[in-house]
């Protein structure tokens, strides 16, 4: 293990604190990314790279207005677009001046950009600029080299922890970004991550990991499936989870004092932060809320019952090599091939669907209720072929 090194840094006029946990730590100040290296003593070097929010944001216009046919923008317009786009994110900002402008060129033309094909039109004395081919976009390139060596240092950090209890994930996400990011060279794709490019609502992930970390408390106009228009809730943010590729966060909601309120990340609308002083919640997510549930939704004052599975032959294998749920008991085979298993949980709506999803290869045989509930959704589906 690697001691703690903690190191304080002058960036302006602000002191800013950053520990280190192992060689490489990333902490973000306002504008700033700090990349501190270190060994397991002592720090050894500090390397300030200015990954500045407002530099992207300038690279990104720049792309807009180099992508437009439809109007020259010489390199007036194009000082203009970028400080209209910094003071829309932040009215007291300066904006930036001529050189800067140039500088932002020069490093998207270079190879630890995006190598951008830029071509510089004359007229007269003056010069409008414009990608040679406006099918080009920084957005649709790869990495760079650098991002992609900062990506496989972070990854060589993170592969440390597999095989750890509780990082099973390392395994898994390890390969998926090396594909994603195209780290490893290949001729062909040979690996497929199941994913929903469609889904709405990933814009919030971001903005809701970070008032979970920074403890903020946010205002989120919502709209569920069943009322006619959104609404406002006071939130104070917990805990995000995927469940079937839709996104959830879990918190307080302060209009009503229910502390596991859940919401759909495709339902909201807006989210704005606001100056109020944030409560902390002590429950452990995984270990307390979810584990005695199968998805997201958790009944209050619900009891855990035992809900016994009867499987077949075909699918027994299935269900015996990945368990519906982490109480799964040894199974029991009947002489006809038929595998019994048992969960214990709170019954709630994803159990349910998911009984259902295995059709006519599995049987609830306890408890009376859910068993019940099965056999009226089965009725259900039977009348809307057959009546």
């Amino acid at each position: 293990m690697h001691s703690i090194c903690t190191v304080n840094v002058q960036i302006k006029t602000s002191l800013k604190k950053v520990f280190c946990p192992a060689n490489h730590r990333v902490e973000f100040t306002e504008n700033k990314s700090i990349f501190v290296l270190c060994n397991s003593s002592a720090l050894k070097k500090i390397n300030l790279m200015s990954v500045n929010k407002n530099a992207l944001i300038r690279y990104k216009v720049l792309d807009r207005c180099f992508r437009n046919a439809g109007r020259q923008y010489f390199w007036e317009d194009l000082l203009d677009e970028c400080n209209k786009a910094l003071r829309e994110l932040d009215p007291s900002n300066g904006g930036i001046q001529r050189r800067q402008l140039f500088d932002d060129i020069r490093f998207m033309e270079s190879e630890h950009g995006w190598s951008v094909p830029l071509d510089r039109i004359r007229h007269g004395r003056k010069v409008h600029y414009r990608y040679e081919d406006l099918s080009f976009s920084i957005s649709n390139q790869p990495l760079n080299d650098s991002e992609a060596e900062q990506i496989k240092s972070a990854l060589q950090i993170i592969s440390r922890f597999s095989g750890t209890p509780q990082f099973e994930w390392v395994d898994e996400m390890i390969p998926m970004l090396e594909s994603k990011f195209q780290l490893k060279e290949r001729e062909k794709e040979i690996i497929c991550f199941e994913s929903n490019i469609d889904l709405e609502g990933r814009q919030f992930i971001t903005p809701l990991f970070n008032a979970i970390i920074n403890q903020r408390v946010l205002q989120i106009n919502y709209k569920d499936f069943k009322s006619p228009e959104a609404y406002d809730v006071i939130f104070h943010p917990y805990y995000l989870k995927q469940f079937n590729n839709r996104w959830f966060v879990f918190g307080l909601n302060a209009n009503n004092s229910i502390s596991t309120w859940n919401m759909a990340l495709d339902r909201i609308q807006s989210i704005n932060e606001l100056d109020l002083n944030f409560i902390v919640n002590e429950i452990d997510w995984e270990e307390d809320y979810f584990y005695d549930i199968i998805g997201v939704t958790r009944i209050l004052n619900s009891e855990i019952i035992e809900v016994v599975l009867q499987f077949t032959s075909d699918l027994a294998p299935y269900i015996q090599t990945k368990p519906i749920h982490p109480t799964q008991t040894k199974p029991k085979f009947l002489e006809s091939g038929e595998m019994v298993i048992s969960i214990k949980v709170i019954p709630n709506y994803e159990l349910e669907r998911l009984i259902i999803s295995y059709g006519a290869e599995v049987k609830v045989i306890s408890p009376k209720s859910i068993r019940d509930k099965i056999q009226s959704k089965i009725q259900e589906m039977f009348n809307l072929y057959f009546e």
